[in-house]
């Protein structure tokens, strides 16, 4: 089932390695100056805008990229963490589901990590 919005992780140091590899593989992205901690943008999937928000330190050293629109390649959180991670060759982390405020906090914690040597599901201390 496609989710309606898309929301990794990511370390900070390799967001320059992620919005080049989104600029040429998936679409053109336009991101505004940093405001803070938050950069918002617009990714272009198939000729459709896509909004793109980056968040800094949004868990630690890890940053948000959201992409709000279910107009992306990817069907699920998971479905993108495993195409960045493999594109990029770095950890990337997501929930491990959908998930909302209605289901309760029991896995609101549970959240996968994706690398090249594989995929473990773990509860993130210290999530946003």
């Amino acid at each position: 089932m496609r989710q309606p919005d898309i929301e990794i992780y990511l370390r900070e140091e390799h967001l320059d390695t992620l919005t080049t590899w989104l600029d040429q593989q998936i679409g053109p992205i336009a991101l505004e100056p940093w405001s803070g901690l938050i950069r918002h943008g617009t990714l272009t999937c198939e000729d459709r805008p896509v909004p793109l928000m980056i968040v800094r330190k949004a868990a630690g050293k890890w940053a948000s990229i959201w992409f709000d629109s279910d107009s992306t390649p990817w069907a699920t959180d998971a479905d993108c963490a495993r195409a960045i991670s493999s594109a990029i060759q770095h950890e990337v982390r997501c929930s491990v589901g959908g998930w909302s405020e209605e289901e309760g906090e029991a896995d609101a914690d549970r959240w996968l990590k994706v690398t090249s040597e594989g995929e473990t599901e773990f509860i993130w201390a210290e999530k946003p």
